[in-house]
């Protein structure tokens, strides 16, 4: 880090939650805490008189919430934005749309407050603010999709003989905005199902999957234990569980399982796309998008080395972060590299689908 410390803004309506934030941070010697506030109107002041390079914003507070807040924010200058959400299922719906909108990342407040101070916490605390410090880009202008409000679940697929093909995606950082703008662009009728492994802890995967169902054709849904994937369906991997695969004559099932996290997730994308590889299912392909750290590298190689599947990696100039896409890149495991935008596009034509 250069000499320059990094200037936080803490924005909560506790002020034992604004201390116990503080505290944190100032323990690392690249980050200065120039200043806190109670609630969204105070930090729309704070951000204009500090000019902070990061700020941390409370979903839930009163006079301004957090996602007005943000909205303001973003007019007001450009700020790296990272969101502090409860595990209320108001929490999470709350900062699955903040992501939509462009915030950087979020973190989870544990219900004990004080559990904020685990070793755990500080350290990924600490990390997203120098991430969403070094990631000096902001997020991607997505206007060239306009969302629209599905009409109901696709009703022209619903039998497992009309799937054709698997997409396995693996993503993180950046993620919710990034499939908010690609997953609307598949027809309802894909012979295809979408598994999508996000990064994030029970309940904000619901929220993600519910939010994604209300603009895509395809029917979206947080994946559950037994379930046969069908055609014209996204699967969302549940926080807290590795989604894996069973294959039953020619269906495939979904099977969710606690064991222990790989490399500090799980879901985990490698976990995903090596029990697909090892499981009877043919015609894969393989997505790797924005994120820190290289989760979903090696599942690709094994759906490579056993599938001979496709894969797909989105570009530097439209990740958030490069991490995931770079790391399978690097593996030689990947067939074609494109922008964001472009993804729906290159895996209906490799599918023969046309829009």
């Amino acid at each position: 880090m250069s000499d320059k410390k990094i200037r936080v803004l803490i924005v909560d309506d506790s002020a034992l939650m604004r201390r116990i934030i503080q505290s944190i941070l100032e323990q690392d010697p690249d980050i200065s805490v120039v200043g806190s506030a109670k609630d969204g109107l105070e930090a729309l002041k704070k951000a204009k008189d500090l000019l902070p390079d990061i700020i941390t914003l409370d979903v839930e507070m009163p006079v301004m919430d957090g996602i007005s807040c943000l909205e303001n924010l973003q007019r007001q200058g450009s700020y790296g934005i990272i969101m502090v959400s409860s595990f209320t299922q108001e929490g999470a719906n709350a900062t699955i749309k903040a992501l939509e909108l462009g915030a950087f990342d979020f973190i989870s407040k544990p219900e004990n407050v004080f559990h904020m101070s685990a070793d755990e916490k500080k350290l990924e605390i600490i990390e997203k603010v120098k991430l969403a410090c070094r990631t000096s880009k902001k997020a991607p202008t997505l206007t060239s999709i306009e969302k629209k409000i599905r009409p109901g679940a696709p009703e022209q697929v619903s039998k497992a003989s009309d799937l054709k093909y698997i997409i396995a995606v693996g993503i993180s950082t950046g993620g919710p905005r990034a499939l908010s703008s690609i997953l609307p662009e598949f027809p309802g009728d894909l012979p295809a199902s979408i598994v999508v492994v996000q990064h994030m802890p029970p309940g904000f995967t619901r929220s993600l999957a519910t939010r994604l169902n209300e603009t895509c054709q395809m029917a979206v849904k947080e994946a559950e234990d037994n379930e046969e994937l069908k055609a014209g369906t996204i699967y969302i991997a549940p926080g807290d569980n590795h989604t894996t695969f069973q294959s039953e004559g020619r269906a495939t099932r979904i099977r969710l399982t606690k064991t222990p996290p790989t490399n500090g997730f799980r879901p985990s994308a490698d976990v995903m796309m090596t029990s697909l590889a090892e499981s009877q299912a043919q015609n894969i392909i393989g997505v790797i998008m924005t994120g820190m750290g290289n989760d979903g590298s090696k599942g690709l190689k094994e759906l490579k080395t056993r599938k001979n599947a496709y894969v797909v990696a989105q570009d530097e100039s439209t990740s958030i972060v490069y991490g995931m896409p770079r790391s399978a890149i690097e593996l030689g495991v990947v067939d074609k590299t494109v922008p964001l935008q472009e993804i729906p596009t290159c895996i209906m034509n490799f599918m023969g689908v046309r829009r």
